[in-house]
């Protein structure tokens, strides 16, 4: 268990350079396989919406974004294994090709949980874009079709993503030491 004071400075794993870089190169691939396609990004509160906004301002397609909120860590470190949806899509899936902008890949559990939600709406396609993964704590297996990076087994934090609705603004994305 992560013990942090709030003066505590998260240490930096990957500086924002590398993060733009990393986004450009998705947005391209991504930009390269949607052509001729309308686009809908769903991306997964809260912790994707800062990697989603800078995504989608880089890829020049007709495309529509929308929102999940799904919850499966309630306050703290481990998932707690039941996944509740916290924010409905406010738009038809239906018939739509569906990307999924996820901030991080853990045990795979929330994920998979999102990709059968969606394909039982009658989405015509989905595809799974995430900023990162963490393959050493997967439960399940998933496929990431655009990824930014795999990181080591440490919580981590920063572009989004939050230890106990915290450090969402950090602009790298970094680690909190372990007491």
């Amino acid at each position: 268990m992560i013990a942090m004071a709030a003066s505590e400075k998260p240490h930096i794993l990957i500086g924002r350079a590398k993060i733009a870089v990393a986004v450009k190169r998705m947005a391209a691939e991504i930009e390269k396989d949607y052509r001729g396609r309308d686009l809908l990004v769903m991306g997964v509160l809260k912790g994707a919406f800062v990697f989603c906004a800078d995504l989608v301002r880089l890829i020049n397609l007709p495309l529509v974004v929308d929102f999940i909120g799904l919850s499966s860590y309630h306050q703290g470190q481990q998932t707690s294994g039941s996944i509740r949806v916290t924010h409905f899509p406010s738009c038809s899936l239906k018939g739509k090709d569906v990307l999924v902008v996820e901030d991080i890949v853990d045990t795979g559990l929330t994920t998979t949980f999102l990709l059968g939600y969606l394909k039982e709406k009658g989405t015509a396609s989905v595809k799974l874009c995430s900023l990162t993964d963490k393959p050493s704590r997967r439960q399940v297996p998933v496929a990431i079709d655009y990824l930014g990076f795999t990181v080591p087994e440490r919580f981590i934090v920063g572009y989004g993503i939050d230890y106990g609705e915290r450090f969402r603004n950090l602009k790298d994305i970094c680690y909190v030491e372990e007491d």
